[in-house]
């Protein structure tokens, strides 16, 4: 039988992109109304890439770029659910106990839109919920000067 610290790993993951006009702006699989959205070779989704490298990184492998990198034609443009389905396979025997996240960003609110980003990744994720906030940093940095969205997330799985 295994030790508790051999059957339960923390992860956590961070992302950042930049804001530009003439993408869509998605985070957590879902479009949220903006006149900007997030550069990026796939769909950018900050949330979701943060969510891939804390499942990664509790299972202990590789980051998201090793296994999707941004050079490959294949993840042009992909959607990050696609990518964090992968991320599921590549995790295998470890089961998501739970997971939490902060979104960081002065712009937009993303309070309206948080439900459907739980409803979808958990789904996806196969757990009760998962929890999602958001914040601003007080127009300080990158984010409160508009110019980047960056997420974290944190992750307990537990090795079946």
């Amino acid at each position: 039988m295994a030790t508790w610290c051999e059957a339960y790993r923390i992860g956590h993951g961070y992302d950042v992109h930049r804001l530009i006009t003439g993408r869509k702006l998605i985070l957590g699989g879902v479009e949220v109304p903006y006149f900007k959205g997030l550069l990026g070779h796939s769909d950018a989704d900050v949330l979701t890439h943060a969510i891939i490298d804390s499942l990664l990184g509790a299972a202990g492998k590789n980051s998201i770029g090793d296994y999707f990198p941004d050079d490959e034609e294949e993840n042009k443009d992909i959607s990050s659910l696609d990518l964090l389905k992968k991320t599921l396979e590549i995790i295998k025997p470890y089961k998501i106990i739970n997971i939490d996240c902060t979104i960081i960003a002065e712009a937009p609110k993303f309070s309206p839109y948080i439900p459907d980003m739980k409803k979808t990744l958990s789904k996806i994720l196969k757990t009760k919920e998962t929890n999602i906030k958001a914040t601003t940093t007080e127009k300080l940095g990158f984010e409160g000067k508009g110019e980047g969205i960056s997420a974290e997330a944190v992750c307990l799985l537990r090795k079946d």
